[in-house]
């Protein structure tokens, strides 16, 4: 009996240590590859694509980021994985590659969605919708 004690103190412990992530430590732990810090947004600004970016939005981000990227949607609350808001100051911040790295490549609780979102237009277009919500 005295064997189970320690793994569910562990899992505790860790568990409580989760919850003080911080969502700027929560940017800070991607490993993003140079490739992606200095790729451009051949779309940036190209509000054609607002509705096709929604659209991706609502398909694949919305049950765990939420409505409006608060990280507050359906499957959140089950995830490890501490989210950053995207209307936080340093998430907007970064270059439009490295959260197209973040939100197609993906790490770890994040998927990959390069098979789910094959065209690489549709992709910058949940980027450039990601940066509406701010």
């Amino acid at each position: 009996m005295k064997f189970l004690a320690y793994p569910l103190v562990a899992l505790f412990t860790g568990m409580f240590l989760m919850a003080f992530v911080s969502p700027q430590e929560a940017i800070e732990n991607w490993d993003v590859p140079a490739k992606y810090k200095e790729m451009k947004n051949p779309y940036a600004g190209d509000q054609s694509l607002e509705k096709v970016g929604k659209m991706m939005y609502a398909k694949h981000c919305k049950s765990c980021h939420g409505n409006v990227g608060l990280g507050d949607g359906a499957k959140a609350a089950s995830m490890e994985a501490k989210m950053t808001p995207f209307n936080d100051a340093k998430f907007q911040a970064q270059p439009d590659g490295v959260i197209y790295y973040q939100s197609i490549i993906g790490q770890e609780e994040m998927p990959n969605f390069e098979k789910k979102i094959p065209d690489e237009e549709d992709r910058w277009a949940l980027i450039n919708y990601i940066r509406t919500l701010k």
